[in-house]
């Protein structure tokens, strides 16, 4: 019976572990790749047309999407 009551106090601590995993979601649900499609496809387009130096204002459109959607760049 000793062996039960030290079985029964691992599985708590199992759980404990579970639950703390989906409480730090602080890591984006998308990869960067696929974030915002729209200010990526705006940006790409601008910087293949007129190049990057002539593209500011929509590689920090696409800079700002990125950050709302959690990512750190």
């Amino acid at each position: 019976m000793g062996n039960t009551s030290s079985v029964a106090t691992a599985a708590p601590v199992s759980e404990e572990k579970a639950v703390q995993t989906p409480a730090s979601d602080t890591k984006p649900k998308k990869k960067i790749c696929c974030a915002c499609p729209d200010t990526k496809k705006l940006r790409d387009e601008c910087i293949v047309e007129h190049g990057e130096d002539a593209c500011g204002k929509w590689i920090e459109a696409h800079r700002q999407c990125l950050r709302a959607e959690g990512f750190n760049v």
